[in-house]
């Protein structure tokens, strides 16, 4: 089997998350990290619903940008629909400006994506949501001199029209904002009884369990302040997180790593009634230092199932120097990578494009590390290197301000193993004298 490069490039895209377009392929390539990952994380969250199809339930579930979340979820999305759940999966950040987020906003969305999906099923034959559609005409009228849209539009038409407008301009979403904000108790309540209600029982009528909505990506809302100095992850999901709890379906919102660090963390579990569920990184080391035999096995296949798809593990591995000049080099890429999935697929991706060939050389695997490498290094500043010692010291990470900044911009990752959780700085970081020097 002859590994065409182009096709390798197109399949090592670290921007697309498997299981989004259904795919067999998807299938192939898909790795199970679990063991590696201190638990059965997406279990649990299966596990709530299935055990709760009686009652609405809300989790919450986090991980570094990039570590596979989304990934996770459609997959998840694909095991409750076995389980004869109806699911809606909501791509957040394709309709709300990720710099500038508030809860109307976010309900907003959710009506649509569920409206859409529900539309689709055309024997469900619900009723018209007079009253939502009610309240989104009177969004229209006070938008009309930015959109042009007659009020008498399919609902979810609607709605994509006027948050397409909001994610583009700060003044649509303001004008929006100052009519639905005040609206918010109205809106949830009239989604649920016009919408998600009626919508839960046609389909336990066809056999369904019921309704399940997905709001993947809001961990990537940006920590800035609101304009009265709270951050915008803490008002959103501690804040006003008893609003994002209110609609009668069961609901999972994925919010940002760096609130297990917020001084707020105690009262967001409080809130919600249960703890975060954490994707944390693919352990390719060990709490000493060690590589981890399971984990580098799982990322080398992750690798290799992009290029031999069809093939078993075993054969795969015999065909390591098809794509790289030797095995040590596709070691020495997926212990720089920290177990962080998309990075080991960027890593790849830009390896090729800097070879243009097969095999793909350590020179160029370097190469690209060390441009990655000097992007975050001059991202760092002087409070942030006292911090990273201080990690690689104690495999820590508090409650500080500071803290949160170094998960956010990935210079600390976070691991799981039997002893709970531990943290280590970006292997891309290890080398830096600063490290070492303490200036």
């Amino acid at each position: 089997m002859t590994v065409n490069v182009k096709a390798f490039f197109r399949a090592t895209d670290p921007g697309v998350p498997l299981f989004i377009d259904n795919s067999e392929i998807d299938k192939k390539y898909y790795i199970d990290f679990s063991p590696v990952r201190g638990g059965q994380v997406i279990k649990k969250l299966k596990k709530t619903i299935l055990w709760s199809t009686d009652r609405p339930t809300c989790q919450l579930f986090t991980g570094h940008i990039g570590c596979g979340k989304s990934t996770e979820l459609w997959r998840l999305k694909q095991q409750l629909e076995a389980e004869k759940f109806h699911v809606v999966y909501v791509e957040s950040d394709k309709n709300l400006e990720m710099g500038d987020v508030d809860i109307s906003d976010i309900l907003l969305t959710i009506a649509q994506q569920v409206s859409e999906s529900l539309q689709k099923w055309e024997k469900l034959n619900l009723n018209e949501p007079t009253k939502l559609k009610g309240i989104v005409e009177g969004a229209m009228k006070v938008l009309q001199t930015e959109i042009e849209i007659s009020p008498q539009v399919e609902l979810s038409f609607g709605i994509a029209k006027i948050t397409a407008q909001a994610k583009a301009s700060p003044d649509v979403r303001s004008k929006l904002r100052n009519f639905l904000e005040p609206r918010t108790g109205n809106m949830i309540e009239t989604i649920n009884q016009e919408l998600i209600e009626p919508a839960n029982k046609k389909l336990q009528q066809y056999g369904k369990e019921g309704l399940v909505v997905i709001v993947d990506n809001l961990d990537k809302v940006n920590s800035v302040p609101k304009d009265w100095g709270r951050p915008q992850p803490e008002y959103l999901f501690v804040d006003r997180g008893e609003q994002l709890m209110g609609l009668n379906c069961h609901l999972i919102y994925t919010i940002p790593l760096a609130l297990r660090f917020s001084n707020d963390y105690e009262t967001l579990t409080q809130r919600f009634k249960k703890e975060l569920h954490v994707l944390p990184m693919v352990a390719t080391h060990l709490r000493d230092g060690s590589d981890s035999t399971q984990g580098m096995e799982l990322v080398r296949e992750l690798v290799l199932a992009r290029a031999f798809p069809e093939l078993e593990t075993q054969e795969r591995l015999a065909k390591i120097t098809e794509i790289f000049d030797s095995q040590e080099t596709l070691d020495y890429l997926c212990r720089i990578s920290g177990g962080h999935v998309r990075n080991v697929l960027r890593i790849v991706n830009e390896a090729i494009m800097e070879e243009g060939e097969f095999p793909i050389s350590r020179a160029s695997v370097a190469s690209v590390i060390k441009t990655f490498r000097n992007q975050r290094l001059l991202a760092i500043d002087h409070k942030e290197w006292e911090l990273l010692r201080r990690v690689v010291q104690t495999q820590k990470v508090t409650g500080d301000d500071g803290y949160q900044t170094l998960i956010r911009s990935m210079f600390v990752y976070e691991y799981q193993d039997d002893g709970g959780s531990w943290f280590d700085i970006n292997p891309l970081l290890k080398d830096a004298p600063e490290l070492q020097s303490g200036e």
